[in-house]
């Protein structure tokens, strides 16, 4: 099964957004900080602009935002979820992750090509690495025939939706299936960017908590395949 369609996906009609990011856009905006603004902008290599709302001080408003409301549909994730991505400050973005982990198991399969066009706009490290394994990874355990997905996602050119294919299953621990792991990682062994050949350590040595023997006899197999940031990434917590 493959659900991942081309283009970006649509808006659905929502009262529920429609009444969100009318309480967000009042809220943030109330609380911004300049200053910390700038510094969080530059922080995050200038990817996008910030009103500068703390981690504590955006959840606190998160939840006076949320009070009351009923549970989303999967209609209105969506909605949520791309009107937020839309708005310019990063803080939005940072509401729909956290909104989207907390009701991801409202979300079908159908959900994928939204989450992956999540993925690979505005994208960089502080939404992508949640996405993949709070959103993605939830989707993928709920309905294994998205593995055929993930297994197009590996070879993308697009090295953050790579990225979130080799993280996907980064919380999955004793479930995690070890062979398309290695495998994942082997066909990206080579990969020139940064971000890849982190992902592929963090994604063993997430693994070597639930079995570093597995780990450490499958680089002693291959790590000449892989860059040392990798293998070191991998080994930091079990040794050689």
């Amino acid at each position: 099964m493959n659900v991942t369609g081309a283009g970006g996906p649509g808006i659905p009609p929502s009262a529920l957004a429609d009444t969100l990011l009318e309480r967000l856009t009042h809220a943030y905006p109330a609380a911004a900080d300049p200053a910390r603004a700038a510094a969080m902008r530059a922080y995050l290599k200038d990817i996008a602009p910030f009103l500068g709302l703390t981690t504590p001080v955006r959840r606190a408003l998160d939840r006076t935002v949320v009070r009351g409301l009923p549970r989303p549909t999967e209609a209105d994730c969506t909605a949520i979820a791309l009107r937020c991505w839309a708005r310019p400050e990063r803080e939005y973005a940072y509401f729909a992750v956290d909104y989207l982990r907390r009701h991801i198991a409202r979300c079908s399969s159908g959900f994928l090509p939204v989450a992956r066009h999540l993925v690979a706009t505005v994208s960089w490290w502080d939404t992508v690495d949640l996405l993949a394994a709070h959103v993605v990874g939830a989707l993928v355990a709920a309905d294994p025939r998205l593995v055929a997905d993930m297994d197009a996602w590996i070879v993308d050119p697009d090295l953050w939706v790579a990225r979130t294919a080799l993280l996907h299953q980064l919380r999955y621990r004793d479930r995690t299936d070890s062979a398309r792991l290695f495998s994942y990682c082997l066909r990206q062994s080579g990969h020139p960017d940064f971000f890849v050949r982190k992902a592929i350590g963090w994604a063993l040595r997430e693994y070597a908590k639930t079995d570093p023997d597995a780990v450490r006899t499958f680089l002693a197999g291959e790590r000449g395949r892989f860059a040392p940031l990798s293998v070191r990434e991998a080994l930091k917590n079990i040794g050689p």
